[in-house]
C-alpha cells in the first residue's frame, strides 16, 4: 500500500478507534438505570418527573424504621458506616479518628439553609449536622418501598443518592413529609431534583399532590438536571 494511502487510512482509523473506546468507557461508567446502576446527570428533572407513576400513597400503619434494616450499615464494604461515608463526602476540612472512618469534625455548607455549620462530634454537638434521607423512609414506604425486598430496602436506606448531610434542626422539622408538605428554605430545585432521581432509580411513585408540588418548584428551575450521587 502506498505510504500516502496508508497515512490517510490511519488518519481516519485512529480517531475512530479513540471514539469507540471513549463510548465504551462512558457506557461502563454510566450503566443503566436502577438501584445498582444509574445514568449520569444528563436528564431533565421535569421530564423525569413526568415519567414517574402517579398514585395515591398506600397505608403506612405497619411502617417501622427496622423495615429498612439497621441504621447506617456498611453496605459498600469499605469498613466504614454509611453516616461517616456521607459526612466525609459532604463536609470539608474533615478530621478523622484513628480508625480512618469516624468523622470528628468538619464544616458543612448546608444545602437546606445556605448556612455554614461547624460540625464537632460529641454527645451535645453531633446532632447539629444530621444525614437526611432525602425521600423520607416513611414516605418511601408509602410510595412503593413496601414492594421492595428486605435487602433492597437496606440498600435504599444507605444509597448515597438518597443521603445528604444537612442542618439537624431542619431535618427534624421535615420529619417524614414529602415535597407537598415540606421544602427546604433554600435549594428547592436541587432538593426536588434529587427526590425525583431517587424515586426514579428505585421505582417509587409520587402522589398527585407531591407531583404538583414538585412541578411547581421545577417551573422556576429551567434546565434542572438529575443528580447522579
Amino acid at each position: 500500500m502506498p505510504a500516502r494511502r496508508s497515512g490517510a487510512l490511519a488518519a481516519i482509523l485512529v480517531p475512530l478507534v479513540l471514539l469507540l473506546l471513549a463510548v465504551a468507557l462512558w457506557r461502563s461508567l454510566t450503566g443503566g438505570a436502577g438501584p445498582q446502576e444509574r445514568p449520569a446527570a444528563t436528564g431533565g428533572a421535569a421530564q423525569a418527573l413526568a415519567a414517574l407513576e402517579v398514585r395515591e400513597e398506600t397505608p403506612s400503619a405497619d411502617y417501622q424504621r427496622t423495615r429498612f434494616g439497621e441504621s447506617w450499615v456498611d453496605v459498600d464494604g469499605n469498613g466504614c458506616r454509611t453516616r461517616d461515608d456521607v459526612l466525609r463526602r459532604d463536609l470539608v476540612d474533615v478530621r478523622l479518628a484513628d480508625d480512618g472512618c469516624t468523622v470528628l469534625s468538619g464544616t458543612l455548607a448546608d444545602p437546606y439553609s445556605g448556612e455554614e455549620i461547624a460540625f464537632r462530634r460529641g454527645e451535645r454537638t453531633s446532632a447539629e449536622v444530621q444525614v437526611d434521607h432525602v425521600v423520607a423512609l416513611a414516605d418511601a414506604w408509602r410510595t412503593g418501598a413496601q414492594e421492595l425486598s428486605d435487602q433492597e430496602r437496606v440498600a435504599f436506606a444507605n444509597d448515597p443518592l438518597e443521603l445528604l448531610a444537612v442542618d439537624g434542626s431542619l431535618n427534624r422539622s421535615k420529619g417524614d413529609d414529602d415535597a407537598a408538605e415540606w421544602l427546604p428554605p433554600v435549594g428547592e430545585c436541587d432538593y426536588v431534583a434529587r427526590q425525583i432521581a431517587v424515586k426514579r432509580s428505585w421505582g417509587l411513585w409520587v402522589t398527585p399532590a407531591e407531583r404538583d408540588a414538585m412541578a411547581g418548584v421545577l417551573a422556576g428551575c429551567p434546565g434542572q438536571v438529575l443528580p447522579a450521587s
